[in-house]
């Protein structure tokens, strides 16, 4: 289906063109490109161009002459222009008729749920990995802010058209994973009544304390006559996958599911990290220098060079990281999103420099960086939960403020500045609150279909409502922004930029409640009162689709 505002949009423009060839400026092939856009004053009217200022290096003639060329050539009736007027040094200001407007509600009704998708993207792959948090611990507020923006980044995307795979790599090797076995060894031990030390960077948290006294309840003393080893394994084993199970809880409540979760130990298990080092030294890049197995990524870029094996043999982080990265790779997709913390963002050119050192495109990788969230209430910054007395996790805040509000004040910015949020705003229930405001236009649009059917009236087929019954400046308005969305989409999906379709979900709420508070829905004109019930199921239909990208609810009652 094409978009009603593209449409318009190609056909302005192609009128232009017509009008500059007809006026015997250029030819159509030696037309260069031009804006159309929305001025930001509506005084100036619907659309204004630039095509004059463009013209005059070729034309060789003053902008305003050739405005005025433009004009006097110009066939509006194909383009549903209604008046060209000639502002400023020479750009051209167009007025509509509305009537262009109309289709937008067909669209929206009938696609319903589907409104806003576009096909820019049809047949691309692209893989997001975001969370990926440590199965050592709770999830935290970065993890959270990652969560929310990664899942409607997704979702966005998915609407653009990608086939979307989202991705959580398991952190299950190294010292944290060996810490964490150890920690609930000491505490099933200490569980049995025996005196034993926490390791030096155990994890301390009342978790770690319930999973060991539920081994010792479940298995008594067994686990201390295992051989050491096939006690730290069972430990290892044991601790992973309670922490798995409370991320994945977390995340269930929290509304984001993963379609994969890849472990690090696998690399590990199929020789994958060794086939790494080897693909890499394949390439020449790979040379030996004080006992280490050094990685020339300077000459990709990167401001130094990196150490892959350190000089005792064990392996860096990069190492097992560019082992799975090159995993990723070779799934073929078009395009990869990785999603790190604030604490990440050097970590970028080490990696991009190595899949270029392999023969990776590194531009197919994209790295989003998700800055700190800060916390205040009564005022006040807040970095202890009240229930634990310890560092306020992503479950602290679902319970204190609700999964709506969290994902909504999540989203709303650039993930790449930082956020402080509000919890006092966040849960009341004013129009300061902005999540509260937006639910609140899909809880008063399903409220007045609720007094319509009191009233005894419903909504008509479209095919029986005259929609030119909509003739109020806020009525275009709200048309308009109707039919915004699917640019909407493609523009926030292009750019990486969910926040985007947020703010446009706000501007929309603001639109209706201003209408609202100007124009009766329910009058004693029946045509009128269809139309308007029309226009108001559409936008009902696109608040609740957009705050579904954003893994926020549509109420019906509030």
């Amino acid at each position: 289906m094409t978009n009603v505002i593209d449409q318009l949009y190609a056909n302005v423009k192609n009128a232009i063109a017509d009008a500059v060839v007809a006026a015997g400026i250029v030819t159509r092939e030696e037309l260069p490109e031009f804006v159309l856009e929305v001025p930001r004053d509506k005084s100036h009217g619907d659309l204004a161009t630039n095509a004059a200022m463009q013209l005059t290096k070729i034309a060789k003639r003053n902008p305003r002459q050739i405005a005025e060329a433009i004009i006097a050539n110009l066939n509006g009736a194909s383009a549903s222009i209604e008046t060209a007027e000639i502002a400023g040094p020479g750009f051209i200001n167009f007025r509509l008729n509305k009537n262009y407007l109309y289709p937008v509600v067909g669209d929206v009704l009938t696609s319903g749920d589907n409104y806003g998708r576009v096909q820019d993207n049809a047949g691309k792959r692209i893989e997001v990995e975001f969370v990926s948090a440590n199965p050592t611990g709770s999830l935290h507020l970065g993890h959270a802010r990652g969560a929310a923006v990664g899942d409607a980044l997704c979702n966005v995307l998915d609407f653009a058209g990608y086939e979307v795979t989202r991705e959580y790599y398991i952190n299950d090797a190294g010292n944290q994973v060996a810490n964490l076995a150890y920690s609930i060894e000491a505490r099933y031990k200490q569980a049995l009544g025996q005196d034993a030390a926490m390791p030096e960077d155990g994890y301390h948290g009342a978790d770690i304390v319930g999973f060991a006294e539920e081994l010792a309840k479940q298995e008594g003393d067994r686990l201390l006559s295992l051989p050491d080893d096939e006690r730290f394994a069972y430990f290892r084993q044991y601790g992973l996958e309670r922490e798995l199970d409370k991320i994945k809880r977390d995340l269930g409540r929290f509304r984001v599911s993963f379609d994969l979760w890849y472990s690090e130990t696998s690399l590990y298990e199929q020789g994958l990290v060794e086939q790494g080092l080897d693909a890499l030294r394949a390439t020449g890049h790979v040379y030996e220098e004080e006992g280490a197995t050094w990685l020339n990524t300077t000459q990709f870029g990167d401001d130094k060079n990196r150490v892959l094996v350190k000089n005792d043999g064990s392996y860096t982080y990069l190492t097992p990281d560019i082992a799975y990265h090159r995993v990723k790779y070779g799934r073929g997709y078009d395009q990869l999103i990785n999603i790190w913390g604030a604490d990440h963002h050097g970590y970028i050119p080490r990696m991009k420099a190595a899949m270029e050192a392999l023969g990776n495109d590194p531009d197919k990788l994209t790295v989003l960086i998700a800055q700190m969230v800060s916390l205040f209430q009564n005022g006040e910054k807040v970095k202890m939960s009240k229930r634990t007395g310890k560092a306020v996790t992503m479950e602290d805040l679902m319970d204190e403020v609700g999964v709506d509000a969290i994902r909504y004040f999540f989203t709303m910015r650039s993930m790449d500045s930082h956020l402080d949020f509000d919890m006092d705003l966040a849960v009341s229930t004013s129009n300061e609150n902005p999540v509260f405001y937006v639910q609140y236009a899909h809880a008063r649009i399903c409220s007045i279909f609720r007094q319509a059917e009191e009233q005894g009236v419903t909504m008509r087929a479209l095919s029986d409502i005259d929609l030119s019954r909509l003739s109020t400046e806020q009525e275009y308005d709200l048309l308009r922004k109707l039919g915004e969305l699917p640019q909407e989409v493609s523009d926030a999906a292009a750019q990486y930029a969910p926040h985007r379709v947020i703010r446009y979900v706000y501007e929309l709420a603001s639109q209706f409640h201003s209408y609202y508070r100007a124009e009766r829905v329910m009058t004693e004109d029946p045509e009128q009162t269809q139309a308007r019930l029309a226009l108001l199921a559409a936008t009902r239909i696109v608040i609740a689709n957009v705050l579904r990208l954003v893994g926020v609810t549509a109420p019906e009652r509030m």
